[in-house]
């Protein structure tokens, strides 16, 4: 099991080596195992080594990247990744997930660093339920803006899909066009991008939104593959932003992004 954590970290190590060279402008990393959960000291989740806290590191350290960002959108919090950053302002790490499911007591939203890097953790723990209104609100209301004034030279995405609606794992109603979306806004961005893979455990649902994710880094806007069930989906009762859910992004907006997003227009 350590020998191929290993090849998952150093193949993340590549894609990122691969865009800051600009031999590609972008990556995505389907990997195994998964690393978000990983902390300094111990495996934890399926997670063995963390994989996107080492390739930041990496990229900082080896090949001089000044700002790396990271956005989180698995149904878990990154815990590890977290903690690999909490202290550091030159790393903007983003944690959108289902509050109170995996690690229990992790991600709310007054975890926001400490020291030199306060307000450069930003955690949006979103009620079980949540659908596409509620992540679409949660990326144009605080990710964009705040990747956007953070200006990172390097972004890195733990890109789980478990808050599918059909994921056993997790209790959440996004669509993999939602997830298109979602890289899409991402990929406007015109950062080098890794997508590294994290969880997602529907086998019927999850590659549907791994290719939707694809097609928006390469830039496709239609698709030859249809996913059938999205449609109904798209149809559930409270797929629609929702009052309680908008108050927890303004929360962590006001609370948190707000004042880091006013720190790096500062500096």
């Amino acid at each position: 099991s350590f020998y191929i954590a290993t090849l998952a970290a150093g193949t993340v190590i590549e894609a990122v080596r691969a865009v800051m060279s600009r031999a590609v402008h972008n990556a995505y990393v389907l990997c195994r195992p998964p690393g978000h959960h990983a902390e300094r000291d111990r495996g934890m989740g399926f997670c063995l080594l963390n994989n996107v806290a080492i390739a930041a590191s990496f990229a900082r350290q080896t090949l001089g990247v000044e700002r790396v960002a990271i956005v989180d959108y698995d149904v878990h919090h990154g815990n590890g990744t977290q903690q690999a950053f909490l202290e550091d302002d030159s790393v903007l790490f983003i944690s959108i997930h289902q509050d109170g499911l995996y690690p229990l007591n992790s991600g709310s939203s007054d975890e926001q660093g400490t020291g030199r890097g306060k307000h450069y953790t930003i955690n949006v723990p979103l009620p079980p339920g949540s659908g596409v209104g509620a992540y679409e609100y949660a990326f144009s209301k605080l990710v964009i803006p705040t990747l956007t004034a953070f200006r990172p030279d390097l972004l890195l995405v733990s890109s789980g899909f478990d808050a599918s609606y059909l994921d056993p794992l997790g209790t959440m109603m996004v669509t993999a066009e939602c997830f298109g979306r979602l890289a899409k806004s991402l990929v406007d961005l015109e950062v080098p991008a890794v997508f590294v893979h994290e969880g997602g455990y529907s086998e019927n649902h999850a590659p549907f939104c791994g290719l939707r994710v694809v097609e928006a880094m390469c830039g496709l806007s239609e698709s030859p593959v249809k996913t059938t069930d999205d449609g109904e989906a798209a149809l559930y009762a409270y797929q629609a932003l929702q009052p309680w859910q908008k108050a927890i992004v303004d929360e962590s907006y006001s609370s948190n992004a707000a004042p880091c997003i006013a720190r790096c227009e500062s500096k």
